[in-house]
């Protein structure tokens, strides 16, 4: 009896319904596969049609076209098994489910049993939870099928599945009384990436495989997928408590496999394939946010990007992620390749001169700006190899300014328009860099990031202007750290002068001395606040309850949590509003994907006052 196999996963980036794309992946994967002498192959959920196709499952069509695929990939199967992810309408509902094949011929069809309903994700809107411990027949090329709860013998083996959610459930499919003596439980996953998650799901896999005295092999996507979620391309696996398998994350390339010899019967005698890949939350940032741009501009058929370049930290973080996408992508693809997979006639040279060839910043200056912005700006652009652009638009503000005051009938001034003469400077600038961006035919950046979303502190059709909002998902706090981290960890030395200025929005005039904290707050208290309030669902009350042993001054800190609150609840039309942003951090606040509130509300007058009453001076 043989009890050594070798067995695998395959991290795959894919692209909603681009039905050539991701059966070349698929069956590009199944044949390196095949020529390594793997003898299973684990690929992610969904992977035939895309996780992210979204109202698309609530058609019939897609679901007969993945079936049309499945063909091409059936074909591909002599000398191997495979699991693959596709949708099937079954008994007139849909299902997310996994097909496992070998040698041409289906034998069974595992359904997905617990569907993620949670942050950012909407499975119940398109899937039915299917029955633990039900298996029934699905008719296919007039064949009954095992279809549902199913488990498949495999050489002298046996097979479970579990699909992504499945397993992050406390009743979880491999709990059931059906999957005693499982051998081998196989994963195929779209599971997101989010700060700290790796740690969390590496445990679960070998605390799995431990449970289960098992080996346990998990295959996740990889990539921006369809836009907002980024997948890591995580291949883990683990026997009887031990991680074996591990695969270097958030890759480049079409699709990574990671394949092991396992023993069955002395796990001490299976082969460990482990690569060193930290999860570190600042590498993790630069990876997962530079991949992500460079897939959204590729999948986007644009010719790069355009950004307007204040010279601050939140605009320069983002020119450095564009920089760190052309480094990466080349270290790993080489330039061949990376000009194939990002579609653009590139001339090749040094990732600076690839950087010039499709990235153009522009500082747009106001008599408000100051020279040190604009030295910055410059020096950062230069040191990474952008195009750099320097116009002023006073004209412009003026313009408009001019026109208001002839239809008022009045002089417009800072002492009674603040917002108004702040906002008509950002605004005026977006005309002129959207014009840019459709001269080159290019993405425009958006630089609002999560503190900014939470309180309003953007400008709409000014600084939200914008395709693609890198940052939104990521606090202010977290930003201005990561840009020292990325001076001198990434060795980008134009960022010291940003890194040695204090964030403004340098919209009032200079001698008003603004600062983005005078504006709002202290960042690491607007963060900490946002936490407990958003990502927690705590009360005003409850917020001051738990920060209050922080030695916060008690006036100052009943003020902040008050103003977070007002804010958070007038600028929700701005969340609705902000550009597609990037699913980075465990929580995000974005209605789209993961925050709902209501645009018109109370504004927690009650709440607030509450909190000034029982906690304020003289309750």
């Amino acid at each position: 009896m043989n009890n050594r196999y070798k067995i695998g996963g395959a991290s795959l980036n894919q692209i909603p319904m681009d039905w050539e794309h991701n059966v070349a992946n698929i069956i590009a994967a199944i044949r390196q596969a095949k020529s390594e002498n793997i003898k299973l192959l684990c690929l992610p959920e969904l992977c035939i049609t895309g996780y992210g196709c979204e109202d698309m499952f609530l058609s019939d069509w897609l679901f007969e076209k993945a079936q049309i695929k499945l063909k091409d990939i059936i074909q591909e199967t002599d000398g191997i098994a495979i699991a693959v992810g596709l949708p099937v309408i079954h008994e007139n509902l849909r299902f997310n489910t996994t097909w496992f094949i070998e040698n041409r011929e289906v034998l069974g069809i595992y359904a997905k049993q617990k569907l993620a309903n949670d942050g950012v994700h909407y499975e119940p809107r398109w899937f039915q939870e299917w029955p633990s411990g039900k298996v029934s027949h699905y008719d296919y090329n007039n064949q009954q099928i095992p279809f549902g709860h199913i488990s498949i013998a495999w050489k002298d083996l046996n097979i479970g599945f579990e699909i992504c959610e499945d397993a992050w459930r406390i009743d979880r499919p491999a709990l059931h009384e059906y999957y005693q003596n499982i051998d081998i439980f196989l994963n195929p996953s779209a599971s997101h990436f989010a700060f700290g998650k790796a740690d969390f799901r590496e445990n679960l896999i070998i605390d799995s495989s431990k449970i289960f005295n098992c080996v346990y092999v998990y295959a996740n996507l990889l990539g921006n997928e369809a836009g907002r979620m980024i997948y890591d391309g995580d291949i883990l696996i683990a026997q009887s408590g031990s991680l074996i398998g591990k695969n270097k994350r958030l890759s480049f390339e079409d699709y990574n496999l990671l394949a092991t010899t396992i023993d069955f019967t002395d796990p001490k005698l299976s082969i460990k394939q482990l690569v060193d890949d930290d999860h570190n939350i600042n590498r993790e940032f630069t990876k997962a946010a530079s991949l992500a741009l460079f897939d959204y501009c590729r999948k986007s058929k644009s010719k790069g990007f355009v950004l307007s370049l204040s010279g601050g930290a939140d605009s320069s973080s983002i020119a450095i992620l564009v920089a760190e996408s052309v480094k990466r992508g080349l270290q790993e693809l080489g330039f061949e390749k990376f000009k194939t997979k990002i579609g653009l006639s590139l001339k090749e040279g040094s990732w600076r001169e690839i950087v010039q060839q499709f990235f153009h910043t522009a500082y747009q200056g106001t008599k408000n700006s100051s020279e040190d912005t604009l030295k910055s700006a410059k020096y950062l652009a230069e040191s990474i190899g952008a195009n750099f652009y320097h116009w002023n638009i006073d004209e412009e503000v003026n313009a408009y300014q001019k026109s208001m005051e002839n239809a008022l009938g009045r002089s417009i001034t800072w002492e009674t328009d603040d917002i108004a003469l702040q906002n008509i400077q950002a605004r005026a600038r977006s005309p002129i860099i959207w014009m840019m961006a459709n001269i080159q035919n290019c993405l425009l950046l958006t630089t609002s990031n999560r503190s900014e979303g939470d309180v309003g502190y953007a400008t709409m059709d000014g600084d939200t202007s914008g395709s693609i909002s890198p940052i939104a998902a990521v606090d202010k706090h977290f930003i201005l750290n990561w840009l020292k981290y990325a001076e001198l960890t990434l060795e980008h030395e134009g960022l010291a002068p940003v890194n040695a200025l204090t964030p403004t929005a340098e919209l009032r005039p200079k001698e008003m001395n603004q600062t983005d904290e005078d504006d709002l707050m202290p960042y690491d208290v607007l963060v900490a606040i946002e936490k407990l309030a958003i990502r927690d669902r705590k009360s005003p009350t409850q917020v001051y309850l738990t920060l209050r042993e922080q030695s916060f001054d008690n006036e100052m800190l009943i003020t902040w949590i008050s103003k977070f609150f007002r804010l958070w609840s007038i600028n929700q039309w701005k969340r609705e509003r902000i550009a597609p942003s990037f699913h980075l951090d465990d929580f995000n606040v974005d209605p789209r994907t993961w925050c709902r509130f209501p645009i018109l509300s109370s504004g927690f007058k009650e709440e607030l006052l509450e909190l000034q009453a029982n906690y304020g001076t003289g309750s």
